[in-house]
């Protein structure tokens, strides 16, 4: 009996040891760190891996994350150069560096980035005009990144940048930008119009000239081809012509018949609109003779019979 009594404490101890041993055994994950207190002073740094720390004695002061953070404060009011008050709202990019001065640089760090940003803020601004405060925004990032990361440096924290998420001015002064920025669009749609007008208006005189070109050469190729035609057509006749030269030559024709033809020819040219017309003599002579001719050929004209005597 003493011996089971014995055995069970024995077991009781070794599962209460083994659960405090499970209890201290920590586990670090990437990009943290543990701040680790021995007797309530700083003592070490855990990073990643497994670590066992000693119970009653050790404990994780603070749980740090080494990511890249961001911090979005509210807008500040702050006063340009020729006192114009505006709000401008930043957003701010910090990583933790040294954990050790993160967890025992500052009470509240962010809280003190917050502040330290505000009051970086005023004073760039109130160094600006409100003109130069609307198009300075990157000179303003710029500036503001280095302050912030040198006075957060003892932190333990790097301010990697800056930006100026909103800046708003007065009312007065939002809607005097809205009007001139929609008198800008204006302007530029009204150029645009005019732009599409007139390469519209020079499209439209390109066709038309392109047509009249067309059409010019179309009347060119008719003239052309109608020329063409009439020097063709006079070539066939001047060939037609020699041909029946060259055909009568070959059949050696008499006088007689040359007179005939002749004067056909001269039949033909009389039907004109000649008003004056030069007869050879031979044609002239041919004439009478056909003249005579035709009136021998024609029949002797009846005489009347004279009418009977009917009073006796």
């Amino acid at each position: 009996m003493d011996v089971l009594i014995k055995n069970s404490w024995v077991i009781a101890i070794i599962v209460i040891v083994i659960a405090i041993i499970l209890k201290n055994v920590k586990v670090v994950q990437q990009a943290r760190a543990y701040v680790i207190e021995r007797l309530g002073a700083y003592s070490t740094t855990w990073g990643v891996g497994m670590h066992i720390k000693l119970p009653v004695v050790e404990r994780v002061a603070k749980v740090v994350s080494l990511k890249e953070q961001v911090a979005d404060f509210p807008p500040q009011p702050v006063i340009t150069k020729d006192n114009v008050t505006m709000q401008i709202d930043t957003i701010v990019y910090f990583q933790i560096t040294d954990p050790k001065l993160y967890t025992y640089g500052i009470e509240q760090p962010l809280a003190a980035i917050e502040n330290l940003s505000a009051t970086t803020l005023r004073n760039i601004i109130g160094e600006l005009e409100l003109d130069q405060t609307l198009t300075s925004r990157d000179i303003i990032n710029s500036k503001m990144r280095i302050i912030l990361d040198e006075a957060t440096d003892p932190w333990g924290i790097k301010v990697n940048r800056v930006e100026l998420k909103n800046i708003l001015p007065p009312k007065e002064i939002q809607n005097a930008m809205e009007k001139q920025m929609k008198a800008e669009r204006e302007r530029r749609e009204a150029i645009l119009r005019a732009e599409g007008e007139k390469k519209s208006a020079i499209l439209i005189a390109e066709g038309e000239r392109e047509s009249v070109i067309l059409r010019a050469d179309a009347k060119k190729q008719a003239a052309v081809l109608e020329a063409e035609g009439q020097a063709e057509a006079i070539l066939k006749v001047q060939e037609a012509t020699a041909e029946g030269i060259r055909r009568i030559n070959e059949a050696c024709p008499s006088d007689g018949v040359i007179k005939i033809r002749a004067l056909e020819a001269f039949a033909a040219a009389a039907n004109g609109r000649a008003t004056k017309i030069i007869i050879p003599s031979e044609i002239q002579g041919l004439a009478g003779l056909a003249g005579g001719i035709a009136e021998a050929l024609k029949e002797p004209p009846v005489k009347e019979k004279p009418a009977a005597n009917t009073d006796k």
